[in-house]
C-alpha cells in the first residue's frame, strides 16, 4: 500500500468488503437514496441495484435520474426515478404520496441529498437565501420525508434510516462554513433526539460522520482536491457497511479525541482558525465566478 492509500485509510471509516452480506442484506429491499444524479448517491444506488435492492432515486435533475434507472435496469438490477426538490415542501409531500401509491412502503431511506456552502460573513450580508435553500436540502426536506415515510415504518415495526452527514458537525465550526454545518447540524440533532421514540417500534438509525468525499459539491473549494478524500465508489462501500451492520454511527476514529480537544482548547483554537481565515481565501464559485467546465484542466484541479 502507498503512502496515499495508507493515509486515506487513517483518516477515513472503513467500508465494506463482502458483496455477499450486501446481497443478503439488500435482496428484495425497497431502498430510497436521495442526492441519487450525483456523486456517492449515484454510487450507492448502482451498488445497492446490483445488489438486489428497488432502488428509488431521488434528486431533482430528471434525466440524471432516468439514464441511472436504465443503467441499473440493464445490468438486471430494479430502480426507478423520482424528481423531486426536497427544499419543496409541496414537493416533498408529492414525493411520499407517490412512492408509497407505486410501492407501498420504504425499507431503508438513505439520506444523503445535500448542499454545500462555503462563503465568508461579508460575502453572504444580501444572500439571506443561501440559509433557506440549504435549511430546505439539508435540514426541513429530511425532515419532512422522514415525517410522511416513518408512520407506515413503525407500523410495519422495522425499517432502517441511515443518514450521511458530515465530520464537521462533530468538529469545531470553521470560518466560511456556518451555513453547510449549521443545517446538517440540525437534522442531525433531530435525528438523535428521535431515535430512542423510533427504535421502540424497530427502526434501525444509522449516522455516518463522513469526510471528504471527492465530487462535484467539494470540487469549488481548491484545498478539497489535494487533501486525503475518497471518491464516491470508496464512499459508497462505508454506505453499505451501514446497512449490512446497522450501527448506531459510523465514524473517523480520529473524531473523538478531535472532539475532547476543542472542549479543553476552545480559546487557542479560535484564534488558530481566525489566523488561517485571513490567510485564506473564498473560491470563485463563492465570488460568483462561474466554474469552468468539467473538461477543463482547472475543474479536474490543474491550473
Amino acid at each position: 500500500m502507498n503512502a496515499a492509500g495508507l493515509i486515506k485509510r487513517l483518516v477515513h471509516p472503513s467500508g465494506l468488503d463482502d458483496d455477499g452480506a450486501l446481497r443478503a442484506a439488500a435482496h428484495a429491499k425497497i431502498v430510497l437514496v436521495t442526492g441519487a444524479s450525483y456523486g456517492l448517491g449515484e454510487a450507492t444506488a448502482r451498488k445497492l441495484g446490483a445488489a438486489g435492492a428497488t432502488v428509488l432515486l431521488v434528486a431533482r435533475t430528471t434525466d440524471r435520474l432516468e439514464a441511472l434507472a436504465s443503467e441499473i435496469a440493464s445490468h438486471g438490477g430494479k430502480a426507478q426515478a423520482y424528481a423531486a426538490n426536497l427544499g419543496d415542501e409541496t414537493a416533498v409531500d408529492e414525493l411520499v404520496r407517490r412512492i408509497l401509491a407505486d410501492h407501498g412502503r420504504v425499507d431503508t431511506v438513505i439520506n444523503n441529498a445535500g448542499k454545500s456552502i462555503r462563503r465568508s460573513l461579508h460575502l453572504q450580508y444580501d444572500r439571506f437565501h443561501d440559509f433557506t435553500r440549504s435549511l430546505g436540502v439539508n435540514y426541513l426536506g429530511p425532515v419532512r420525508l422522514l415525517l410522511g415515510l416513518l408512520p407506515h415504518m413503525r407500523a410495519r415495526g422495522n425499517g432502517h434510516i441511515i443518514n450521511v452527514s458530515t465530520v464537521g458537525v462533530r468538529i469545531v465550526p470553521g470560518p466560511r462554513w456556518g451555513v453547510y454545518q449549521s443545517s446538517k447540524g440540525a437534522f442531525d440533532i433531530w435525528l438523535r433526539s428521535v431515535t430512542p421514540e423510533i427504535q421502540a417500534d424497530g427502526i434501525a438509525v444509522s449516522t455516518i460522520y463522513m469526510g471528504l468525499i471527492y465530487t462535484r459539491m467539494s470540487a469549488p473549494t481548491p484545498i478539497m482536491r489535494v487533501l486525503p478524500g475518497l471518491h464516491p465508489d470508496e464512499a459508497a462501500d462505508v454506505v453499505a457497511r451501514a446497512l449490512v451492520r446497522r450501527p448506531r454511527e459510523i465514524t473517523p476514529w480520529w473524531v473523538w479525541p478531535a472532539e475532547f480537544g476543542s472542549l479543553i482548547a476552545r480559546g487557542p483554537l479560535s484564534q488558530g482558525l481566525a489566523f488561517l481565515h485571513r490567510r485564506s481565501h473564498d473560491s470563485e464559485s463563492a465570488l460568483g465566478i462561474q466554474a469552468p467546465p468539467a473538461d477543463h484542466p482547472r475543474a479536474r484541479g490543474g491550473t
